[in-house]
């Protein structure tokens, strides 16, 4: 330690912390302290990479819809390359597949225990994405390349492997908002170094701050001695943090949990109520317009929160145009879906009608259309809700349970209990049992 330099009140521990590995207080440490910081120089992207010059003349060529392939290019050379001044820190992962990432789980074992999750279908992109940016970005720029990469060593399963290692560690430099009116390209992501060894909670003690000459880790309050230290990777549900780290929070702690009612859901469930030719030609209609004014796509969702609808302004509208009458729509068709903006107003109003306080007063017709559409929804899981509870609720079952098995659980439970609680809200258990 240089001379002058304050003992640090944390360490690193492979014991007492939430997953293999964490960071423990040393003592008390009071609210606002700085538990580390990071020279922006330690900090592992393209431009501290030796790869830096090659990567740099060649970025007209390395765009992709994810905007990673400069970062994995770099990770490739340092992650393989014995003189690499990044070693020590790459060499504390040796087989990236202990990130239990779902990309590496079996097919078989992601459709069995995520089914209706939407987890598998997103897996099932990420892998196709990740072929063919590595097939037409990745190959022929290391071809062309020799000196620096090797298609026999930097091949598509490393590719992968580094694909999950940056999913689960790596770092996105928020944008700094000069004109919120201006759209922006979102901030490559890093590797930081020391940063990545935190755990994640959503109610977590510690926030990374970003300056122009380092990254800090501050005490967001006061921590105990002995209490594991956590940083956040955001505002994520359950499914999100399996989908992009490989493991979960335990249920029902995740207070960010949410469940997807996919749009497809209400149509099916707008189509059990037309009971005929013309009321099904007048929905397709709605359906349409409702398209062409960007509230729904084709495999949009709605989401639901703990507290109710987080997109509620698009299923206040879609429930709207759906419950229309023929005149009414036609009307509405003949504006152009224009009506008087209340602005805010309008937007509150959506925003307490569909929260779980307010949604059991909604119109009977609009509460059929969501009470069919949830369980449309939760047909689509293996198990219902009181199976998944019975599991987690007796813990010789719990014990039983693999890595995979409880983390799937745990997604399960989150979503399900949402979508119950939607159901309960708008309608009663016995009428849903009756549906086809």
């Amino acid at each position: 330690m240089e001379k002058g330099a304050k003992r640090p009140k944390v360490y690193l521990s492979k014991e007492g912390t939430a997953a293999d590995y964490g960071m423990l207080a040393k003592e008390d440490i009071e609210e606002g302290h700085v538990l580390f910081s990071i020279p922006r120089s330690a900090l592992l992207h393209p431009g501290t990479s030796k790869t830096k010059d090659i990567l740099e003349e060649g970025r007209s060529c390395l765009e992709s819809p994810s905007g990673w392939v400069p970062l994995l290019l770099a990770l490739m050379y340092e992650y393989t390359s014995a003189q690499s001044h990044w070693k020590p820190y790459l060499s504390l992962w040796t087989n990236f597949k202990k990130l239990d990432h779902p990309m590496f789980w079996s097919k078989a074992e992601r459709e069995m225990l995520l089914k209706g999750t939407g987890i598998p279908e997103a897996v099932d992109t990420d892998l196709s994405n990740i072929q063919k940016e590595y097939m037409d970005t990745v190959l022929p720029f290391i071809r062309s390349h020799p000196e620096l990469w090797d298609p026999e060593l930097h091949t598509l399963e490393l590719y992968q492997n580094l694909v999950a290692f940056v999913m689960a560690y790596s770092f996105q430099e928020p944008v700094e908002d000069e004109d919120e009116d201006e759209d922006k390209d979102s901030n490559p992501p890093m590797m930081v170094p020391m940063a990545d060894m935190l755990n994640h909670v959503s109610n977590h003690n510690a926030n990374l701050e970003y300056t122009p000459e380092c990254l800090r880790m501050v005490a967001l309050r006061p921590i105990r001695k002995s209490e594991e230290i956590f940083n956040t990777y955001g505002q994520m549900a359950n499914w999100q943090l399996l989908h992009m780290y490989g493991f979960t929070e335990p249920f029902p702690t995740n207070v960010n949990d949410t469940a997807d009612i996919h749009m497809s859901a209400l149509y099916r469930a707008a189509e059990q109520e037309a009971e005929n030719e013309a009321e099904q030609r007048l929905l397709l209609d709605k359906w349409k317009m409702l398209g062409v004014m960007d509230v729904v796509e084709e495999k949009g969702a709605f989401v639901f929160g703990k507290n109710g609808s987080l997109t509620d302004t698009e299923l206040f509208m879609t429930l709207k145009v759906l419950c229309m009458s023929k005149e009414e729509f036609r009307e509405f068709q003949e504006n152009e879906g224009w009506e008087e903006d209340e602005g805010d107003e309008d937007d509150s109003r959506a925003a307490q009608a569909l929260s779980f306080e307010g949604i059991s007063a909604l119109n009977l017709q609009w509460k059929r259309l969501l009470h069919t559409a949830a369980s449309i929804t939760l047909k689509l899981y293996a198990e219902d809700l009181e199976s998944d509870l019975k599991t987690a609720e007796e813990l010789k079952a719990l014990e039983k349970l693999s890595h995979r098995e409880r983390r799937a659980l745990q997604v399960r439970l989150g979503q399900k209990s949402i979508i119950q609680k939607l159901q309960e809200l708008t309608g009663t258990t016995t009428s849903i049992n009756q549906q086809s």
